[in-house]
């Protein structure tokens, strides 16, 4: 059996999350007391208690649901899991891919946490607010999405942001732009097209400067090649080396997520087992309806964690 850990994006966070582990796990709670540490705040206490609002900022978000996932991954190997041994790929939605990347040894715990924050304030900064906008578009093809996106540059600039699988994509740009794409999306037969409450343009080429705050960022971090292959998401394809992990996570700001298209390579090469590491079960939704033969599992509570490691470990 062939298996993959991947690890959520933005939009899986909630109250509560870690708390659980925190409160079962010494492992755990060494994880979010190094992040809180590293980043010189107690965000896990937003994390266990809220306030939601203050969860939810980007820069607050990311190095949170990271947190969560790395507690799960020094859980299990606690427990005997070998993540070199057991598991053949690693690959993450958007902030996730630092969160896969952690699991694999290329960064340390404390410069993921950073690294995120950077990446958080960065992209919050990188557009005033109310400039930018983000839709999802469910029930059209890709090169469909694709198309609309640039007869709506006509307006502004306008991108496919995440391609999520299942009918779901996602655009970004500025917001004339993508609510013109939206209302495209409808006159050719989306079944929805929804504008998101997010706070920013996120992987759309708005975000150059945070693009370029990560350059600089990544170039000053230590990084080790992973010690299994991560599956890029803006190549959905497997990459080892860690200057060239460093340049794809700075296309990644600007670049599309490539989710479906990770999962049909996961498929392809027959890694049907997917166990999602960390908060909420977003991607083991989209992985069944991408791929019928892909298995997802989410991983996330102490029950969790005994059943993947019964699986693992037999």
């Amino acid at each position: 059996m062939t298996i993959a850990f991947t690890f959520p994006g933005q939009g899986s966070q909630a109250v509560g999350m870690g708390k659980d582990l925190a409160e079962n796990f010494a492992e755990a709670r060494a994880v979010f007391q190094d992040v809180d540490e590293a980043l010189g705040e107690k965000l896990s206490e937003t994390m266990f208690n809220g306030p939601e609002d203050t969860l939810t900022l980007t820069a607050n978000a990311q190095p949170a649901l990271m947190a969560v996932s790395m507690a799960v991954i020094r859980v299990l190997e606690a427990k005997g899991v070998d993540l070199e041994a057991k598991v053949s790929y690693v690959a993450g939605h958007s902030l996730g891919e630092y969160s896969a990347l952690c699991a694999a040894g290329t960064f340390s715990l404390a410069d993921t946490a950073r690294l995120l924050r950077i990446r958080g304030n960065a992209m919050q900064a990188a557009v005033p607010v109310g400039v930018g906008a983000m839709a999802a578009i469910i029930g059209l093809e890709h090169a469909d999405v694709v198309a609309l996106c640039e007869e709506a540059s006509a307006v502004g600039s306008c991108q496919v942001a995440n391609d999520n699988g299942g009918g779901q994509i996602v655009i970004s740009g500025e917001k004339a732009a993508v609510e013109k794409g939206a209302a495209i999306a409808s006159q050719k037969g989306a079944k929805r097209a929804i504008l998101l409450p997010v706070s920013a343009p996120f992987h759309s080429s708005l975000m150059a400067p945070a693009a370029e705050a990560m350059r600089e960022a990544l170039a000053g971090v230590k990084k080790s090649n992973p010690v299994v292959p991560l599956i890029a998401n803006v190549r959905a394809a497997p990459v080892t080396d860690a200057d060239e992990i460093a340049r794809l996570l700075v296309e990644q700001v600007t670049g599309q997520v490539r989710w479906r298209e990770t999962v049909e390579w996961f498929a392809a090469n027959g890694a049907t087992t997917l166990y999602e590491i960390g908060s909420g079960k977003v991607l083991t939704g989209l992985a069944r309806r991408i791929d019928k033969t892909v298995n997802g599992i989410a991983v996330n509570t102490p029950a969790d964690i005994d059943a993947a490691v019964a699986a693992l470990m037999a």
